[in-house]
């Protein structure tokens, strides 16, 4: 069953086309990349699936409700999620405090329980935190718990963004580049932790990169993206060699 469709989405700037016509689907609990050379419109379609451009054609639905037009903090509230390729964490604060974020759609105390600490809003934070010690197990960030994110290295950064998107439950987890700056072994532990969230958590990824194979060994579905255009979709075994996706990627022929 498709958790995702997009049915002819269009995007402009312009007068320049960002996106035009594209349509695909994701399958619930698959891992499904979108591939393409720089400029080929990732970033773009990520931001029409999470509300951030607006101004598009055609039609983006999550499980059926149609998402053009509805506001990026209630498509955050139905389950869509999003680790940023720019690091998006506020490093003055703990690893803790930045996974907590992630749960801000989720609190239901109003002002006055948070101001006078009822009974009701402390038993709501110790549900959070929970959930906020459950991603820092998963993660294996138990060191970093209380320190402050400016003084870790880059590829602990990563591991916490991802941690704060997966602190929103997400039906849906938008990956933009989860690997971009990382070294061989962190490349390699942020693969495993996005096979742990497909086969143990059953979280459904959408994932952009630009490393072929580390795409196409763990996507269940790949799409091809070039100016804006899908230019091939299907499983990666089909796409390893088709001569559509190496030309986009190395321009001109293939033979040449």
């Amino acid at each position: 069953m498709a958790l995702l469709e997009l049915d002819n989405v269009g995007l402009s700037f312009s007068g320049v086309r960002a996106l035009d016509g594209v349509t695909f689907s994701i399958e619930a609990g698959a891992l499904h990349a979108v591939i393409g050379p720089n400029g080929a419109g990732k970033s773009s379609l990520f931001n029409c699936i999470s509300g951030i451009h607006r101004h598009m054609e055609g039609q983006v639905r999550l499980e059926g409700k149609e998402l053009r037009g509805v506001e990026p903090t209630e498509i955050a509230r139905l389950g869509v999620a999003r680790m940023f390729q720019n690091l998006a964490l506020f490093e003055h604060l703990t690893v803790l405090e930045n996974l907590l974020l992630g749960r801000h759609q989720r609190y239901t105390s109003g002002l006055l329980g948070n101001l006078f600490w009822t009974r009701t809003a402390r038993a709501e934070e110790v549900r959070h935190r929970e959930k906020a010690e459950e991603v820092i197990d998963f993660l294996n960030l138990e060191h970093f718990r209380w320190m402050p994110v400016a003084v870790l290295p880059y590829g602990i950064r990563k591991r916490v963004e991802l941690g704060r998107a997966l602190c929103m439950e997400p039906k849906l987890l938008l990956l933009d580049e989860p690997t971009a700056g990382l070294n061989q072994e962190e490349t390699e532990d942020m693969a495993n932790y996005l096979m742990d969230l497909r086969h143990e958590l059953g979280v459904t990824q959408v994932l952009i990169g630009h490393e072929l194979r580390f795409v196409m060994d763990l996507a269940t579905q790949v799409t091809v993206l070039d100016r804006g255009r899908v230019i091939a979709n299907g499983p990666p075994s089909t796409l390893r060699n088709d001569t559509r996706v190496l030309s986009a990627y190395v321009g001109g022929t293939v033979a040449a």
